[in-house]
């Protein structure tokens, strides 16, 4: 099954009375599912969405979300998945880079589509045609008795296009098609042990590479029951772990010290049996001590948006190795590289530039083939993550090639801030690097020079991008400064105001 339209489909023929989602006091079952997505699709249709159209979709983990998202699918069309906490202009910009169609959005996104200009503007702004709030598309009559077959699909046809900062410039829409997606389920289907009472909890944002594979797509294929939170609450999740039986969570490492934090005196879910863990390295304390606690050891993994994402997790049934990712999945090649792409040998203090190829790599960046030609050779993509492997194949991230931030499991790229920053009519330049958060892992801080004369306080910025950027990429400190540490061509040397940052000395 390498058409990942057909995946509910088949779940449902196969399990039409086993209930897929449980949403507070909502069950559906995997026939109430398909029957959500059907109608979806039919909506789509008569407005002349078809084959090939980008569809963006807004939506929190809620039912809407894997109805919308195999509806789309079902017509032939593209998902584009936007982040919830995107900003009315953050959310423009993705329309139109995407050339989105139409836009899916939850009834209880109140900014969109987009504050500034109103609906009636929405169309000439961002160029898309149509506008649904979800609920109204999923309870709208289809027009006919008999939902239409699905559009047939290749395997590489793209399914979903997963927007990424990645290492360069404003963010990037990666092209993963039908067979990325489809064997990356499948692949991370065989990694887990599973039975036919398997309950996963989706606390993870299912608009993200992470949770839509490795929980929803792979959740749907076993047959599970998917739980969902639309934002993670350690206490909420604990609580949800007892009184839904889980059995399998997904989550990145900030998640697993909440959860530890949360349980206090209380017993640990008695059926947690899986624990995966991806997005940023898992302390090792933090894994240990869960391992402790819950009596669940934790299966650590990496990935990208432009690798579907799993492309390397620690093996089941073995002890995890603390600090490893693991090794290349099933289909998957790993390697390290230089600068010019030559292999590098990574064992013992040996380091390279993490390189993959096999079934999981994007066909590219939409509308972007320079950008894919930079990190695409002879079928490698090249991640810009710097790592170690040990004699076992076992690969260790040690660095990043670049400044990229990740905050609490999201990616923040410093030149997004820094060109939203210095439209500010009284900053005159900035810079952003990332700072050390004892939760998050990263946090934003930016250095600004304001312009001479100007009224600026710290207080005062923070507020003015909090109104601009999502709320996981504004800065939440600001050091003013008459001037910033330059190369002899006048490139701002991060690296010295990182190492400032974080206490140390810059490299040389």
């Amino acid at each position: 099954m390498l058409n990942l339209s057909s995946l509910l489909e088949h779940s449902a023929q196969e399990h039409p009375e086993r209930t897929a989602l449980v949403f507070g006091d909502t069950r559906l079952t995997y026939a109430e599912l398909l029957e959500r997505s059907q109608d979806i699709a039919e909506r789509l249709r008569l407005h002349g969405v078809g084959r090939g159209d980008r569809v963006a979709l807004s939506c929190p983990n809620v039912p809407d979300f894997p109805a919308a998202y195999f509806g789309i699918l079902r017509i032939g069309a593209v998902v584009v998945p936007l982040n919830v906490l995107l900003r009315p202009q953050e959310v423009a910009y993705h329309l139109t880079d995407s050339r989105a169609k139409a836009f899916l959005c939850f009834e209880g996104t109140t900014e969109l589509p987009l504050a500034h200009v109103g609906r009636a503007g929405f169309d000439q702004v961002t160029g898309c045609e149509h506008f649904f709030l979800l609920d109204r598309a999923g309870n709208a009559d289809s027009g006919s008795a008999t939902p239409a077959q699905a559009a047939a699909t290749a395997a590489e046809d793209t399914a979903v296009i997963l927007y990424t900062s990645g290492t360069t410039g404003r963010p990037k829409g990666a092209e993963l098609t039908h067979r990325n997606l489809a064997m990356n389920a499948m692949v991370a289907d065989r990694l887990f042990a599973a039975a036919d009472d398997e309950v996963m909890l989706a606390s993870l944002p299912l608009f993200h590479a992470f949770g839509q594979s490795t929980v929803m797509n792979m959740g749907l294929l076993r047959g599970a029951t998917l739980v969902l939170q639309p934002r993670f609450d350690a206490d909420e999740a604990l609580r949800l772990m007892h009184s839904e039986g889980v059995t399998f969570f997904a989550g990145v490492p900030t998640m697993y010290w909440a959860l530890l934090g949360a349980l206090g005196d209380q017993a640990p879910p008695g059926r947690l049996r899986t624990a995966v863990s991806g997005g940023a390295a898992l302390p090792v304390e933090v894994l240990q001590r869960f391992g402790k606690v819950f009596g669940v050891g934790v299966q650590e993994g990496y990935g990208l948006s432009e690798t579907s994402p799993v492309a390397c997790f620690n093996p089941p049934g073995l002890p995890p190795r603390p600090g490893s990712i693991g090794r290349p999945v099933w289909g998957v090649q790993m390697k390290l590289i230089d600068d010019s792409w030559r292999s590098v040998p990574g064992d013992g203090d040996g380091r390279g530039e993490i390189a993959i190829r096999g079934h999981n790599i994007m066909k590219g960046y939409y509308r972007r083939p320079d950008d894919t030609d930079s990190v695409m050779r002879d079928g490698w993509f090249r991640t810009g993550d710097i790592a170690r492997c040990d004699a076992d194949g076992y690969y260790y991230v040690v660095d990043r090639v670049k400044d990229l931030i990740i905050r609490g499991g999201f990616n923040v790229y410093p030149r997004e801030i820094e060109e939203v920053l210095i439209t500010h009519p009284a900053v005159s330049m900035a810079a952003v690097v990332g700072v050390p958060h004892p939760t998050h892992g990263e946090d934003v801080k930016a250095f600004v020079i304001p312009v001479p004369g100007a009224d600026l306080s710290e207080a005062g910025l923070i507020a003015w991008c909090r109104e601009r950027m999502a709320a996981y990429k504004y800065p939440r400190s600001v050091e003013f400064r008459e001037s910033l540490p330059l190369t002899s061509t006048g490139k701002i040397l991060k690296r010295e105001l990182a190492a400032e940052a974080h206490g140390e000395t810059a490299p040389a």
